[in-house]
């Protein structure tokens, strides 16, 4: 998922509000709102190309992201997706993965390729002068992978590592329960890297059928930003990727996440000091027209860390945790809302009923004008800091490429912000946060911590 998808989340304290806008003010030009201008055309072959041209630094950023994620991947062979695009560097039909590595490292650039549910996202960083360079590489990845049968071992046994891993690690080992329960059979549900089992039935046929399937440029993003002109711009994709031919995009039916009926209690027993929490239900599309007003409500209850209202009563008056913040988590297709917190086991029980408190008392109440206030304040002061480099601006006009948000969202942020009303907080908490039918997520020493849940 996107920043953008992902922007509910948990944000910095109150005191450093000032810091931020002192920022705002030292901020180049370039990096307002205001200036961040981008072309938007679909070239014949069906790349949706956004250009914005910045001229400050001799470098140009790219991101393709290909509509090839795990949303598109069959359940039996999860991290299909994944796996295909982390081979993406691997070597190519002419390159071995360490000329891939020595060439764009020589000029001092990067190329990289990252897994996702949406899409995948394959990045490019390079000097204005060795742009040539760059959109080889970056095509021959995207366009002629080798996925060799060694490489395809080797990534599957690394992946695997990484899965026994977070076996150990409590907070993914919530995360996922958590996110299989919510979304259940729909892809947002399983891990993007898979299973143990579903990567041993992953073949090299597989990947290459995938890539083949949906590797495709009407099946895919393209921005660029930084100095480089549309004609300059044009010439290289008409050289580098004229033989990426447009495809017939097979439609994936997805089931749609149903909100439970009454709650669902997942206890998985952890010889651990902490109890680890999650505990939410699901939530909104990225499209949904609630979502700036979600945004401002979410801010407050436990969004905007020591600013919010989970922070101040679960750790600063009560003292159960170091941290506890919420998150109205937006995708394409659907969204989940959790709070997520650590406590002693001894403390799961108070600290649960706390959340409930503070779901219960924002659905039932307006917020105060201050705190409305100072929602709005970072909400809108912060925006500048997701755009104040190459590399921001073209991840930023991608995603809002992708949620159809529009190439005036940059303009239109602020104003979809500032018109959030006491009322309209009240109205989406009361809508979209459910203290009945939820999912609960306890991973700790049950013995201990003794759930009345």
């Amino acid at each position: 998922m996107s920043e953008i998808g992902k922007t509910i989340s948990k944000n910095p304290p109150t005191y450093l509000l000032s810091f931020f806008f002192l920022l705002l003010f030292l901020l180049p030009r370039s990096a307002s709102s205001a200036d961040v201008l981008a072309d938007r055309e679909v070239l014949p072959n069906g790349i949706t190309l956004l250009h914005s041209e910045k001229k400050a630094l001799p470098i140009i950023k790219v991101v393709v992201a290909i509509k090839a994620g795990s949303l598109v991947e069959p359940v039996e062979r999860a991290g299909l997706a994944n796996i295909t695009a982390d081979l993406l560097t691997e070597g190519t039909e002419k390159r071995s993965s360490k000329d891939i590595s020595d060439a764009i490292e020589f000029v001092g650039g990067s190329l990289s390729v990252s897994g996702g549910a949406d899409y995948i996202t394959v990045t490019l960083s390079v000097l204005k002068k060795d742009r040539e360079l760059g959109f080889d590489l970056l095509s021959d990845i995207v366009m002629n992978p080798a996925f060799s049968k060694e490489e395809i071992t080797r990534k599957k046994g690394m992946i695997k590592g990484s899965i026994i891993r977070q076996k150990e690690e409590p907070g993914a080992v919530t995360s996922k329960a958590f996110l299989k329960a919510v979304f259940g059979d729909h892809p947002y549900g399983w891990p993007v890297e898979g299973t143990e089992e579903s990567l041993d039935r992953i073949t090299p046929n597989d990947i290459v059928d995938f890539h083949k399937t949906y590797y495709a440029p009407n099946n895919s993003i393209m921005a660029v930003v930084g100095d480089i002109s549309k004609d300059e711009l044009r010439a290289l994709i008409t050289k580098y990727f004229h033989g990426w031919q447009k495809k017939d995009i097979p439609v994936k039916s997805l089931p749609v996440p149903q909100f439970r009926n009454g709650p669902k209690v997942i206890k998985i027993q952890k010889d651990i000091t902490q109890a680890n929490i999650i505990l939410g239900h699901l939530g909104i599309k990225r499209e949904d027209p609630d979502y700036y007003a979600i945004l401002v409500m979410n801010y407050i209850l436990g969004g905007g860390g020591f600013a919010s209202r989970l922070m101040d009563n679960i750790r600063d008056n009560k003292g159960l945790s170091y941290d506890v913040h919420s998150t109205f988590s937006a995708g394409k297709y659907a969204g989940n809302f959790q709070v997520v917190l650590q406590t002693k086991n001894l403390t799961a029980n108070i600290a649960i009923d706390e959340i409930f408190s503070e779901m219960n008392r924002i659905s039932s109440e307006p917020v105060t004008d201050r705190e409305l206030n100072d929602a709005k304040s970072y909400l809108t002061g912060s925006f500048p800091l997701r755009i104040d480099s190459n590399d921001k601006i073209a991840g930023f006009l991608m995603a809002v490429e992708y949620y159809n948000l529009g190439l005036d969202y940059i303009r239109d942020y602020n104003k979809f912000i500032t018109s959030v009303s006491k009322e309209d907080v009240l109205q989406v908490a009361k809508k979209y946060l459910n203290t009945k039918d939820y999912v609960l997520v306890v991973v700790g020493d049950l013995g201990k911590a003794s759930l009345k849940y």
